[in-house]
């Protein structure tokens, strides 16, 4: 389609495109510098479930402040298995992610982030030991490690925080919750041949 027919239907539908508002000024922090790897190395396309799960952290308004949401993603059909909102960017709100995840966490093999302080935590560190869980760190100033996650995160912007005001934290907790339940299972990806994430994994199960 051409630009011009996309702009004619969108008018005629109601439809607007969602633009930034508020600007996010990132407090400095000093880098993650833990000896351990980058196991991951850039292979994205993963043909077996749960094996690979990303995770990033972003930002969103809630009333006037910054609260911020953590996801855990499966590289195999890029389904959100995992999920938290929280007024402050620590450890916890990572762990609080890794309790939503439905699925039976002996089954994740490598979590991969990047080398943000959130995830540097002994009592975390010894959690993931438990599940036998291999842990894996983009290489310092590199986001192409983390692509996945870095794209998720745009499309979350977009579709999800972009535009909306959250009065508070409880309404962002429903609103994501929500989102995340459109995401998987109404949402279809082009990576995906089309499918939602739900449909990606039943189909090829």
């Amino acid at each position: 389609m051409s630009r011009r027919r996309i702009s004619r239907i969108m008018k005629e539908e109601g439809l607007v495109s969602k633009y930034t508002v508020a600007q996010f000024k990132p407090t400095k922090s000093t880098c993650n510098e833990s000896e351990v790897g980058n196991v991951l190395n850039r292979e994205f396309d993963q043909d077996q479930e749960l094996k690979v799960v990303v995770s990033d952290l972003t930002y969103v308004r809630v009333d006037k402040k910054w609260h911020y949401i953590c996801i855990l993603v499966d590289l195999y059909n890029r389904e959100i298995i995992g999920y938290s909102a929280d007024p402050n960017k620590t450890v916890a709100l990572v762990q609080r992610a890794f309790t939503s995840v439905p699925y039976n966490l002996n089954r994740l093999e490598i979590f991969h982030t990047d080398r943000g302080n959130e995830c540097k935590n002994q009592l975390f560190d010894e959690a993931l030991e438990v599940f036998g869980i291999e842990r894996s760190l983009s290489e310092k100033g590199s986001p192409y490690d983390n692509a996945v996650a870095e794209a998720m995160f745009k499309t979350i912007k977009t579709e999800f925080v972009n535009g909306t005001n959250f009065l508070c934290q409880q309404a962002l907790d429903l609103e994501l919750f929500d989102y995340v339940h459109w995401f998987n299972n109404i949402r279809i990806h082009g990576s995906l041949d089309y499918l939602t994430p739900v449909e990606y994994k039943l189909m090829h199960s």
